[in-house]
């Protein structure tokens, strides 16, 4: 035993420093001892990823700033990147940033030169969150439709070529509210008072996200997003199949009618009812045989449902049976 454990040796890990790209001149290091020390080191891998697609930048080129350059203290750069910094670190509230402003190293992430100077506070970033108020202190404004093109922009170019085929998966989700927030409603699939934003993914990148309120068809507003990204997409690839995916809240005739008159095609969930059942009763026996004899969830045989003299007709269906 002892011969059989002397032939595997343990690694040794002797780098007491990992060296990061610099910060103007100086030096940015992760190590294992030092006099002010951050449990975010992470984010330095995030700083990296940013400086190689210049997200953060490009981001900023989708706003507005119409404050005098002579008495700008936070430069708008600087407060999109600790704000987005501080999201993708956990820190959501805008109270949060009292006490990172004095942070050495959302200074780097910032992008601030002096670092012993505190960043934008919680004041000050609300006012670049919430633009339309007062002209006398919201003087940054952004352009939604700039910074929807970025998010397909960012898609696009993740990709050395064509691919075949893009799915576009549309979502709706809640965000559960716990204040009195403007167009605060009741949800009762989610039986709580939320938001209820949309979402388009393709694969795990994000194409659309866009803020509702709970009080509207989970739908509303797909079809116009979906135009857009489908045009976009097509500027690109002309040649691309594009096929949008959803659940039953999004099945719905407009936006169906679109996909099939654009040559997109789609697949959503259908809600049950005894007209549907019946017409994949077959299918769905199937499903069950084949259920029963696996264990495991199954799927019948793909069909396509004339419509019988509505147009469009019912592009595809799937029947599940678990």
């Amino acid at each position: 035993m002892t011969e059989e454990r002397k032939a595997f040796h343990m690694t040794e890990c002797n780098q007491e420093t990992f060296k990061f790209e610099a910060h103007f001149s100086r030096r940015v290091e992760a190590s294992f001892t030092a006099g002010q020390v951050s449990t975010d080191g992470g984010a330095l891998l995030l700083r990296q990823a940013d400086r190689k697609i210049g997200l953060l930048k490009r981001v900023a080129s989708c706003f507005t700033d119409r404050r005098s350059p002579l008495l700008v203290e936070h430069q708008l750069g600087e407060m999109l990147s600790q704000r987005i910094y501080g999201m993708a670190l956990g820190y959501e509230d805008l109270n949060d940033h009292e006490q990172l402003r004095h942070d050495a190293l959302m200074a780097v992430l910032a992008g601030r030169r002096k670092l012993e100077d505190p960043l934008a506070g919680k004041s000050t970033l609300n006012r670049l969150e919430l633009p339309g108020g007062s002209k006398r202190y919201h003087k940054i404004d952004y352009a939604p439709e700039k910074i929807d093109a970025l998010l397909c922009d960012l898609f696009i170019e993740s990709h050395a070529e064509a691919p075949e085929q893009i799915v576009l998966d549309v979502d709706a989700t809640d965000i559960p509210l716990y204040g009195h927030q403007p167009e605060r409603f009741f949800h009762g699939y989610y039986d709580s008072y939320c938001y209820l934003p949309l979402y388009i993914f393709a694969g795990d990148q994000l194409l659309c996200a866009r803020l509702r309120p709970a009080n509207i068809d989970g739908a509303a507003g797909a079809l116009d997003e979906v135009k857009r990204i489908v045009a976009q997409l097509r500027a690109r690839w002309p040649k691309v199949r594009i096929v949008v995916r959803g659940d039953s809240g999004f099945c719905r005739e407009q936006l169906m009618a679109w996909c099939e008159a654009e040559q997109v095609d789609f697949l959503f969930g259908l809600a049950r009812n005894s007209r549907l059942q019946k017409i994949v009763g077959k299918q769905m026996h199937e499903a069950k045989l084949l259920h029963a004899e696996t264990g495991k969830a199954a799927r019948g045989r793909q069909g396509r449902v004339s419509g019988q003299g509505r147009k469009p007709a019912f592009h595809r269906y799937f029947a599940n049976y678990r």
